[in-house]
């Protein structure tokens, strides 16, 4: 008993030192961050796709402008990607298309079901991949394959020289 009492008297003496931490914790501000905000679609859109939410072949969407070509049709046709705009699972086919811009290639099909499937292509730039959209709606995204590494030069092995 006489050596367990030391070990009582001091656990009750390291209250006063938890409770400093739970003023602490407890003060408002300490734990809140409120200049935060994430962009989500929502998880079941209420808003249906339509006709003015799909792209069509040639890339393009209702109201949008054509983007800035060359009238020289040996020119250059990579139109400048928009300033901002979000792109998340679940956004419609128009709303990627200007958040992204101009698309390299798009296909339009229908999957067995019947439903439309698009799959649109960016080459270049910062978000540089493949949509794919199903029922008007994005549902997934797959980086560009990377180009085949260059092969390395081999260099010839030199010829040993035998003893005679």
């Amino acid at each position: 008993m006489a050596a367990v009492a030391p070990l009582i008297a001091g656990c009750s003496s390291g209250g006063d030192l938890f409770s400093k931490d739970a003023e602490w914790f407890s003060r408002a501000g300490r734990l809140s961050i409120k200049n935060i905000s994430i962009e989500s679609p929502p998880l079941t859109p209420d808003k249906p796709v339509g006709p003015e939410d799909l792209v069509s072949a040639d890339g393009a969407c209702p109201g949008m402008t054509p983007p800035p070509g060359p009238v020289d049709a040996n020119a250059s046709t990579a139109a400048p990607a928009p300033a901002g705009g979000t792109v998340a699972l679940g956004h419609t086919e128009c709303d990627v298309v200007r958040g992204i811009g101009a698309p390299s290639n798009v296909n339009i099909s229908n999957d067995a079901a019947g439903r439309r499937v698009v799959v649109i292509n960016w080459l270049t730039g910062p978000r540089a991949g493949i949509y794919t959209f199903t029922s008007g709606r994005l549902s997934s995204i797959e980086g560009t394959p990377e180009p085949p590494a260059a092969p390395k030069p081999v260099k010839p092995k030199a010829k040993k020289k035998s003893a005679a």
